[in-house]
């Protein structure tokens, strides 16, 4: 039990850590030495196989399986991309501990190496540049340099830069015409951290230049004074090297001007009779590829004599005036003259008069000639006017003018010198101004809105007043604009009163159609073609037919491609009058009145009817005599019978008499009364009977309920 404790071995890291020899911070190509130590504590006799790995910027760089205390990582020769963030870590079985991170710094970068692929160079040649670190880790930024030497100190002339990915680069250079001794100069870059360490500036081996032509130079002939007539040589001569393949090209130029190349020798020549005008500054380039030299000289050249002057009468004349010419030089008395219009000579002597004509405007100009010694003049514009015609007037449209629509207004006159301006009055103030240089018709737009009166006014170079065409009038045509339609009394209109409708505009050139509507009708009930803004529908005996919504719609002949406006609706409504009212009420009295009349006229015919039916059903009576033995009347019953009952206070009994009713009086009821009744002569308890019949009558529910009671004395009617 204890032997098998003994073979479970325990362990633990105690610390570790990391340490660089010499220092931290080493100077490029030094030794340099980093250490890691690792204390570890085991229960083992034997120390553990522990692994050791070293990190640069959290790179692993070396690893190594130890059971030593100390483990190195050297680097014999330590460079600038050596410098970094160093640490190393230990793993013993499956624990593991690192140190802390510490700058490693390598001061300083190697010193490049340059080299030339030649010593010696012709101007316009090149030198190709060979600059390379070995020793460092690329990326790599190389600096050249292109130094003359040929001063008292250096002048960089060129400089180049380039990262390469490589140990090395190649650059190539230009030589040019300045150039005479020369070395290259390189410096190396190397990143070190977030900063660029640089080496030393490293020099190569000098590098002649050799001229392949020499700068040129100047030969005038003659020598000394120059003066006009004589005959002029300028030379430009360069000496070329027998290095050069091919002969460069000799320029002359008089100022920016080339009066003279060559490309086949060693000199170009410019040869002229010397003319005042040929004095100034003179240069000869001689180029060849990239190669250029130059020099320069100042020529003059005395004057013979001044140049001419043509004089003239006036440089604007009008056709049929005098044209006076006149050429003369300073000075000079005695030449040879001539006048001319461009290229025509017009003249051989001094002067020069015609009578002007158009056809005479032009450029004129004069020379003089002493000897071989010929000048001109300046050029004089000379411009001859023809007078202006009658400008005429028009316009490019043949239909109507629609308000709104743009017409084109032209002036032209037929005849006259140009340039020729034009002025269109409208209504007498200028409108617009335009200016042809020919006899082509100016043309104007405008967009009239009424009415208009267009003139032309033409004007040209000619001393002549300005000429005017006659009057262009033109018509417009406005569309029909708002139609509105009215009447004038009231909405109301009493029947048989007259009633107006009137449809107007508030603008629109005449004739205008008028349509008048009656809402929810196709065609109209009234047109008029009539030259005015409004339009009227009389009706003299208006009837409530005319009651309705109205409408109109005007149009003209702007609207032919229109749609007719329209104007709202108007409501109208018809009333009868007064009178008509009391006559509709008398008729429908009558009327009510004659029904009742015939109606009551049925009824007493139906009652008639009636009452013979009782009188035959009853037995006859005695009649009542008084005390002089006369008949005595009936009190009426009808009076004091109330829907068939007698309130007589003798009446002792009430009877019907009829349970059924005639199908032809179905609205007639009797009913059999027996009526006590006092005699005068009698004495107290002695009664009469009397048989009373009650008649109740229904009537139309139409009418009021009418109702007839009758009382029937005795048996015989009376």
């Amino acid at each position: 039990m204890q032997a098998s404790r003994l073979r479970k071995t325990s362990f633990t890291i105690n610390s570790i850590l990391i340490e660089s020899l010499p220092s931290w911070e080493v100077a490029n190509g030094h030794k340099l030495t980093l250490q890691c130590l690792v204390d570890i504590s085991t229960t083992s006799e034997t120390r553990p196989q522990h692994l050791v790995q070293f990190y640069k910027d959290d790179v692993l760089v070396y690893n190594v399986s130890s059971q030593e205390h100390t483990e190195s990582y050297v680097i014999p020769q330590a460079r600038v991309f050596h410098s970094g963030k160093y640490k190393c870590t230990v793993i013993l079985n499956n624990k593991e501990k690192t140190t802390e991170e510490y700058q490693v710094k390598v001061n300083g970068v190697t010193q490049p190496e340059i080299t030339l692929d030649r010593k010696e160079v012709t101007e316009g040649g090149f030198v190709i540049v060979n600059c390379s670190v070995q020793e460092e880790k690329p990326p790599i930024i190389f600096k050249i340099e292109k130094v003359e030497l040929d001063t008292k100190s250096f002048l960089v002339k060129k400089r180049r830069e380039k990262t390469s990915n490589e140990n090395f680069v190649l650059m190539e250079f230009p030589i040019e015409e300045q150039d005479h001794l020369l070395v290259f100069r390189c410096q190396a870059g190397v990143l070190s951290g977030s900063k660029v360490a640089d080496s030393e500036f490293v020099r190569s081996e000098h590098v002649t230049v050799h001229e392949s032509f020499s700068t040129p130079k100047f030969q005038i002939e003659p020598d000394g004074m120059i003066i006009e007539g004589d005959q002029l040589h300028i030379r430009c001569i360069v000496q070329v090297t027998h290095l050069v393949r091919e002969f460069p090209e000799i320029i002359i130029q008089k100022d920016k001007a080339i009066v003279a190349t060559s490309k086949q020798g060693s000199e170009a020549v410019y040869s002229v009779m010397a003319m005042v005008e040929y004095s100034g500054h003179y240069t000869c380039k001689v180029e060849s590829n990239r190669i250029s030299k130059a020099s320069s000289i100042m020529v003059n050249i005395t004057e013979l004599f001044p140049k001419p002057k043509l004089e003239f009468s006036s440089s604007r004349l009008d056709q049929g005036e005098m044209l006076d010419l006149s050429c003369s030089v300073s000075g000079v008395s005695v030449a040879n003259f001539t006048i001319q219009k461009k290229e025509t000579v017009l003249s051989q002597y001094q002067n020069f008069s015609k009578i002007a004509e158009e056809r005479d405007s032009g450029l004129y100009s004069c020379t003089a000639g002493i000897g071989k010694v010929v000048k001109s003049s300046g050029l004089v514009p000379i411009q001859v006017c023809e007078m202006l015609s009658k400008p005429r007037i028009f316009r490019d449209a043949t239909s109507e003018i629609i308000k709104g629509q743009a017409v084109g207004i032209s002036c032209q006159s037929a005849n006259g010198t140009a340039p020729i301006t034009y002025h269109l009055t409208k209504a007498n103030n200028n409108f617009q101004t335009l200016k042809m240089d020919s006899n082509d018709p100016a043309t104007f737009t405008d967009k009239p809105a009424r009415d208009e009166e267009y003139q032309c006014v033409a004007d040209n170079c000619h001393s002549h007043p300005e000429v005017r065409s006659e009057i262009l009038r033109v018509k417009v045509i406005a569309p029909v604009d708002e139609v509105t339609i009215s009447i004038l009394s009231s909405n109301e209109v009493q029947s048989g009163s007259e009633m107006v409708l009137r449809c107007s505009v508030k603008e629109g050139t005449g004739p205008i159609t008028f349509q008048f509507y009656k809402e929810k009708e196709d065609r109209p009930f009234h047109q008029v073609i009539i030259n005015d803004t409004q339009a009227f529908w009389f009706n003299k005996q208006t009837s409530k037919e005319q009651e309705g919504q109205y409408y109109c719609t005007a149009s003209n002949r702007a609207s032919v491609m229109r749609t007719s406006p329209r104007s709202s609706t108007l409501t109208v409504r018809v009333f009868l009058a007064p009178w008509k009212k009391g006559l509709i009420a008398v008729v429908v009295i009558g009327v009510v009145i004659a029904a009742l009349i015939v109606a009551a006229k049925c009824y007493f015919l139906r009652k008639a009817k009636a009452k013979q039916k009782p009188v035959e059903m009853s037995r006859p009576a005695a009649p009542l005599l008084n005390s002089n033995n006369e008949k005595v009347s009936e009190p009426s019953m009808e009076a004091n019978s109330h829907y068939g009952y007698d309130e007589v206070p003798g009446n002792d009994a009430v009877k019907p008499i009829n349970q059924n009713k005639d199908p032809q009086n179905m609205d007639v009821e009797y009913t059999e009364v027996e009526v006590s009744s006092l005699e005068p002569h009698q004495a107290l308890g002695t009664r009469a009977t009397e048989t009373v019949y009650s008649e109740i009558r229904k009537v139309d529910p139409n009418f009021m309920e009418n109702r007839y009671s009758r009382t029937e004395g005795s048996l015989d009617g009376t």
